[in-house]
C-alpha cells in the first residue's frame, strides 16, 4: 500500500522564533496552526511525517550568505516546541536547500512505501522550492500547501509558488 508522507521543513527554532538567528517573522508563525492539523491529519490517515530540519557544523559554507543558523547540536536547530515529533515521525538533517540533497530523505520514503509528498514549512522560496524542484527532477508526486509555507520576502513567497505550479507542482 502507498503512503503519503508529510515533509516538514525547517520548523526550528532560528527560524520560527523571535529570538531566532533567521526568524522568519509573523508569516512563519501564522502557519503553525495549520501545520499542526496537517501532521495530525497525516498521522491520522497512516501517513509518514518527515521533519526535515537545517543542522549546521559551525563553518558551514552557507553562513557566507545567512547568518550562522541551525548549528548541530543548538537550540536554534531544535524543532519548534509546538510541533514536537511524536513516535513513527523522523526528523531528517540537512545542509543545504533541498531536503533531498546528501540525506537520508529518500532512504526513508522508500522503507516506507511513500508514493507522495506533501510539503509545508519555511521559507517557500528557498527550501520548499529546492525541495520540491528535487523531487520534480526525480518524477515523484508532490504537493506543496500554500497555507502551511512562509518565506522573509511576501513577493519572493508568491513567485515561488507561482513558478512551482508552473514547473508542475500542485500547490493547493
Amino acid at each position: 500500500m502507498s503512503k503519503t508522507a508529510l515533509i516538514v521543513t525547517d520548523l526550528i527554532n532560528d527560524f520560527l522564533d523571535p529570538r531566532g538567528a533567521l526568524y522568519v517573522g509573523p508569516a512563519g508563525r501564522e502557519i503553525i496552526p495549520f501545520v499542526a492539523r496537517t501532521i495530525e491529519a497525516t498521522r491520522a490517515g497512516g501517513g509518514v511525517v518527515v521533519f526535515v530540519c537545517d543542522a549546521h557544523d559551525p563553518d558551514d559554507r552557507e553562513f557566507a550568505q545567512f547568518a550562522p543558523h541551525a548549528v548541530k547540536g543548538s537550540w536554534g536547530s531544535e524543532i519548534i516546541p509546538e510541533l514536537p515529533c511524536g513516535a513513527g515521525d523522523y526528523r531528517v538533517d540537512k545542509t543545504r536547500y533541498s531536503a533531498l540533497h546528501h540525506t537520508r530523505l529518500e532512504g526513508v520514503l522508500v522503507r516506507e512505501g511513500v508514493s507522495r509528498a506533501e510539503l509545508v514549512g519555511v521559507c517557500t522560496s528557498i527550501c520548499i522550492m529546492f525541495t520540491a524542484i528535487s523531487f520534480l527532477d526525480r518524477e515523484f508526486p508532490c504537493r506543496v500547501y500554500r497555507y502551511g509555507v512562509a518565506d522573509f520576502d511576501p513577493e519572493a513567497h508568491l513567485f515561488a509558488l507561482k513558478h512551482l505550479q508552473k514547473l508542475g507542482v500542485e500547490v493547493v
